[in-house]
């Protein structure tokens, strides 16, 4: 294998589920990857959706640390817009002291959710800072170079740092600040936007790690497989101000609606990666080959809790390792 592998898990409720299953599913589910070989496990932050129970990423990150022993662990990302630089780096830096170079910091662009709960997570007061503002104030912190209050504990290995983005600009943004950066698209499923994404961050920054996070879905039917996978969706919700992509249309009328402005919806296919391991293996080692990708995050939100667990432990790198063996001694 000539690239690594990730988790992105968002504590999907199944229909069946409360969210404290959903959370308990995703501390069974990091704990399996973490014996089936993947290098790291993420965590998302969403707010006011009943379907996903993840919405405080360092909270569950100190659990799932807890559970865990080598796998590094992160969030995928907290959303810096509505919170402090300073408090993010605290948190951070109490994780990185309780399990030494095994912490990601993750940091998302996005509000995570809706008008009502931005609102709600700053008070109802306005967002006085732009983002690129409040990245460079975190990025002196967790470098360790602020000049006035001290970010403690300072940890002997600071939390790696990557930003999360969807485009060009997110990705010159964090070359410029050092920053790893992680290609969202789950989000943003154009392969033309990923190549000239990845080549302006590797112009950039070509000592940094571009990953990519993308959907996927293996089953031990390629049919099967496929046909879960089809028709796969994301929805754009613009209005004069700005655009938002969400995953379901009742997310994006419920968004639109909340907005109070004149707003449309598009629908867009994505595509999801889907059919059996192999199949999955090679179209990761195509998009490796062609942008030059160091490492997947793979996001998995079709198909049972059940069907979930099994694509991930298909498609991991013990069970790849394992099949390549298999293989090699059949043919000897």
């Amino acid at each position: 294998m000539t690239y690594r592998l990730g988790i992105l898990d968002q504590s999907r409720l199944a229909e069946e589920d409360n969210p404290q299953d959903a959370l308990h599913n995703t501390v069974r589910l990091a704990e399996q990857a973490e014996e089936w070989g993947y290098d790291r496990f993420w965590v998302s932050e969403h707010h006011g959706k009943e379907e996903l129970a993840g919405t405080s990423p360092e909270i569950l990150m100190s659990y799932l640390l807890a559970k865990t022993k080598t796998i590094r662990i992160g969030s995928g990302g907290v959303m810096l817009q509505h919170y402090s630089p300073y408090k993010i780096a605290e948190n951070f830096h109490v994780l990185a002291n309780l399990a030494s170079g095994r912490i990601d910091a993750g940091i998302g662009k996005g509000p995570g959710g809706g008008p009502k709960t931005s609102a709600a997570l700053r008070q109802g007061g306005p967002d006085v800072f732009p983002f690129t503002e409040k990245l460079q104030e975190l990025d002196r912190l967790l470098t360790g170079n602020y000049t006035d209050a001290l970010p403690s504990p300072i940890p002997v290995e600071p939390p790696e740092r990557f930003l999360l983005g969807a485009g060009v600009a997110s990705a010159e943004l964090a070359a410029e600040h050092n920053w790893n950066f992680v290609f969202a698209a789950f989000i943003n499923g154009d392969r033309e936007e990923l190549q000239r994404t990845a080549q302006a961050y590797r112009n950039q920054y070509p000592e940094g790690r571009f990953i990519c996070c993308l959907p996927v879905f293996a089953a031990n039917s390629r049919q099967a497989a496929v046909a879960l996978a089809e028709d796969s969706k994301v929805y754009k919700v613009k209005t004069a101000s700005k655009t938002v992509t969400v995953t379901t249309r009742e997310e994006a009328e419920k968004l639109g609606n909340e907005t109070g402005e004149a707003f449309e919806i598009e629908a867009h296919t994505i595509e999801v990666i889907a059919g059996t391991a192999n199949d999955v293996h090679n179209r990761l080692e195509q998009l490796h080959q062609e942008h030059d990708i160091d490492e997947f995050l793979l996001l998995t939100s079709i198909g049972t809790k059940e069907q979930r667990m099994q694509s991930f432990h298909l498609l991991s790198p013990v069970q790849y390792h394992s099949a390549r063996k298999e293989k090699a001694n059949v043919s000897s």
